[in-house]
């Protein structure tokens, strides 16, 4: 695996300004060892219907941790049947699951943060981390509106806590409005919780329709206060 170092994004941020040109310098330097981490949000399917346009042997891969609701399970059948690709769905280890619910209950993660942050490090941080020690980038849907956390977040990053392997953001300053003209001009399929509140998505026990005002992310473990984040995104 490659650890590259900041004078390789700092670079890449001076040449590369667009989603798609931040896409073809992927396909063509990384590919396959990049592949695009997918929840099934708006932005990832912005990025899927991109991707394979420029690619269609992109990687693309999605963590079923479990606890989705059946509408993510429906976007990624839809995605599948009309982009012809291959998502690897990735797992938790199941002895880890099974030994965290013995000891602290199928509910555990609304008892306190700890607990909380324990279900999403097992069934989201450790089967992620194992993807992505077999790369040298992967691509996210982040954006700097999301969340106040990633506002500070650039094009392509250094991601010093995965090796240094590098970390591609490719709509990081598309806005809300933005997405969604893509999705409706390009007629791209997309999770149906989106259409009920839902700009952010998560298991299904952990995640709220968004009022009217809310920051995009309120709906993500909405009992607790402070950033709402799972770990698979560190510093953004």
């Amino acid at each position: 695996m490659a650890g590259f170092d900041q004078s390789l994004a700092d670079r890449l941020n001076s040449e590369i300004h667009t989603a798609e040109d931040a896409l073809r310098w992927a396909s063509e330097n990384l590919h396959p060892r990049v592949g695009k981490a997918s929840s099934f949000g708006a932005e990832d399917a912005v990025l899927m219907d991109i991707m394979v346009g420029i690619n269609p042997e992109f990687r693309f891969f999605t963590l079923d941790t479990g606890r989705l609701p059946q509408a993510t399970h429906d976007a990624i059948d839809a995605a599948r049947r009309r982009y012809k690709a291959r998502i690897e769905v990735l797992f938790p280890d199941a002895g880890r699951v099974r030994e965290m619910v013995d000891q602290k209950g199928q509910n555990l993660f609304y008892d306190s943060v700890e607990s909380r942050k324990l279900c999403c490090h097992i069934r989201k941080v450790e089967p992620m981390n194992a993807m992505l020690e077999t790369l040298d980038g992967w691509i996210t849907g982040l954006r700097r509106d999301q969340t106040q956390a990633r506002q500070d977040a650039s094009m392509f990053q250094i991601d010093a806590a995965h090796g240094n392997i590098l970390k591609i953001n490719p709509l990081i300053e598309w806005s809300w409005d933005d997405v969604w003209g893509y999705i409706r001009q390009n007629d791209v399929p997309y999770n149906s919780l989106l259409d009920r509140g839902y700009p952010s998505i998560g298991c299904e026990p952990c995640t709220r329709p968004v009022r009217p005002g809310e920051d995009m992310r309120a709906g993500r473990w909405w009992w607790e206060q402070g950033i709402k984040e799972c770990g698979l995104h560190h510093g953004a």
